[in-house]
C-alpha cells in the first residue's frame, strides 16, 4: 500500500495537476485538500486541456474517487461550473465518483467582495491574490464566523447564520471601502438552487477514507499552490491563507498521520512566481520573458504573467526538510532546450555572510546575494524522449547535480504537456 502525498516544493504551478492525474491512475482515491478556487491544475489528455479549480486532478481516471477535503474552501456555484463544465467535455461527475466534505467551509459573497476590496485599497503594496475569496474565507473559519457545506442543508439554520455574521462584513465593506452592503435575502436566493444541486456529493469524507484506508486502498493526497506560498512556512506574508506543506494533508482529509507513506514533491526545472513577493533567481531580463513564452508560464486561473528564474537548490532543500519529501519530479525539462548555459542558484549571502536556511523575513530574502553554479545547456527537442538514456549527456548530468545537491531522488520528469510526455527513473 502506498498512500501519498503530492506537493508543489516551490511557489506552485510546479505541475501538480499532470502528476497526480498520472499517479491516479494506480490510485483508488485523490483527495484535494487545502486552498479554493486560487489554484489551477491543468490537465492535457488526448490533446485537449482541461483546467480544474476545485475538483482533484484523479477526476479524468475513470477508476478513481475523488474527495474535496475539509481543508478546502468551496465556492459552490464554481464547483457546479466546472462539474458542467467537465459534463460538456465529456466527462459526466457521478457523487459516486465525487466527494464533498460535510466540513468544508464556503466562499460566500461578502468574502469575493472584501478579498477584492481590500486589495484595491493596497495599491501598490497588495499581496497579489486571486481576488477569489479566499483569504476571507479562511479568516471566517478561524474566528468561528464560517458556514460550512453541511449548513446548506440546513435552511432555518442557514438564514439564522447568515444573519448573524453578515452586519460585520457590511459594515466593513461599507464604512472602510465604501461598497455596497449585501442583503441575507440575496444571498439565501442565490444558494437555494446550489444546495439542492450539491446534495448528493455532500458526504462525510473522513469516514469514507478511514473505510478505504482500513480496506488497504490506495489515497493520493494533492495538495494546492506550493510551499513557498504555505502561511506558516513560505515568504510571509506573501503568502496563501493555508497551510499547502504535506503534513496538512492530515488535517485537511481528516486522516492520522500514520496513513501517509510517501511525500513526492513537484518542481519545475526552473523556477516561476505569480505576484508580488521576493524572489532571489529571478531573470527580470529578455532570458526570463523567453522562458516564460517557451513555457507557456501564464497562470491556469488568472492569465497572469509568471515571472522566471533559475532553479533554487537552497529553496528545494528547505522544502524537501518541511514537506519531508521523500523523492522529486521534476517538470518543464523541455523548456530548457536551447537556452544555452543553465545557471542554478546553490547557497545565498546575507550581509556578506553565507546562510544556510531560507530566511523567514520577505525583506531579508529579497536581499540575499545569490551564489550561481553553471551548467552545460543542450539543443535537442526532448518533447519525444520517452527514456532517461535517450536525453542528451549534459541534459542528464543537469538532472543528476540538482539530485545531489538538494538530496532527494528525481524519479520523474517531464518533457512535455500531454500525460504521456514523462520520463520514469
Amino acid at each position: 500500500m502506498a498512500n501519498i502525498v503530492v506537493v508543489g516544493a516551490q511557489w506552485g504551478d510546479e505541475g501538480k495537476g499532470k502528476v497526480v492525474d498520472l499517479l491516479a491512475e494506480q490510485s483508488d482515491w485523490v483527495v484535494r485538500y487545502q486552498g479554493g478556487n486560487n489554484a489551477g491544475h491543468t490537465l492535457v489528455v488526448d490533446g485537449r486541456k482541461v483546467v480544474l479549480h476545485l475538483v482533484p486532478s484523479g477526476i479524468l481516471q475513470p477508476n478513481c474517487r475523488c474527495v474535496i477535503g475539509n481543508g478546502v474552501v468551496v465556492n459552490p456555484a464554481v464547483l457546479l461550473e466546472e462539474l458542467d463544465e467537465l459534463a460538456a467535455l465529456g466527462h459526466v461527475v457521478s457523487p459516486d465518483r465525487l466527494v464533498l466534505s460535510t466540513e468544508a467551509h464556503l466562499i460566500l459573497p461578502w468574502h469575493l467582495a472584501l478579498d477584492r476590496a481590500r486589495e484595491t485599497a493596497l495599491g501598490d503594496k497588495r499581496i497579489g491574490t486571486t481576488g477569489k475569496g479566499i483569504g476571507p474565507a479562511y479568516e471566517d473559519k478561524v474566528g468561528r464566523r464560517g458556514l460550512r457545506v453541511a449548513d446548506l442543508f440546513d435552511g432555518d439554520a442557514l438564514a439564522a447564520r447568515i444573519a448573524e455574521v453578515l452586519p460585520e462584513h457590511n459594515r466593513r465593506l461599507m464604512e472602510w471601502y465604501g461598497e455596497p452592503p449585501i442583503a441575507v435575502a440575496e444571498v439565501l436566493a442565490a444558494l437555494a438552487p446550489v444546495a439542492e444541486r450539491l446534495r448528493p456529493y455532500a458526504k462525510t469524507a473522513t469516514r469514507l477514507l478511514f473505510e478505504a484506508s482500513r480496506r488497504g486502498e490506495r489515497i493520493l493526497f494533492e495538495g494546492a499552490q506550493g510551499t513557498f506560498l504555505d502561511v506558516d512556512h513560505g515568504t510571509y506574508p506573501f503568502v496563501t491563507s493555508s497551510n499547502t506543506v504535506a503534513g496538512s494533508a492530515c488535517a485537511g482529509a481528516g486522516v492520522g498521520p500514520t496513513v501517509i507513506t510517501d511525500v513526492i514533491g513537484i518542481a519545475k526545472a526552473y523556477c516561476t512566481r505569480v505576484g508580488a513577493g521576493p524572489f532571489p533567481t529571478e531573470l527580470d531580463n529578455e532570458l526570463g520573458a523567453k522562458i516564460r513564452a517557451i513555457g507557456h508560464e501564464y497562470g491556469a486561473t488568472t492569465g497572469r504573467a509568471r515571472r522566471c528564474g533559475w532553479f533554487d537548490v537552497p529553496l528545494l532543500r528547505h522544502a524537501v526538510m518541511v514537506n519531508g519529501l521523500t523523492e522529486l519530479a521534476l517538470t518543464k525539462l523541455d523548456v530548457l532546450s536551447g537556452l544555452g548555459p543553465i545557471q542554478v542558484a546553490i547557497g545565498y549571502k546575507l550581509g556578506g555572510q553565507r546562510i544556510e536556511d531560507v530566511p523567514a523575513g520577505a525583506a531579508a530574502l529579497g536581499r540575499v546575494e545569490v551564489e550561481y553554479e553553471s551548467f552545460a545547456g543542450w539543443d535537442a527537442d526532448l518533447s519525444g524522449v520517452r527514456a532517461w538514456s535517450e536525453l542528451p549527456a549534459t541534459c542528464r548530468a543537469y538532472v543528476e547535480a540538482l539530485e545531489e545537491r538538494v538530496g532527494v531522488p528525481i524519479r520523474l520528469l517531464g518533457v512535455g504537456p500531454g500525460r504521456e510526455s514523462v520520463i520514469r527513473r
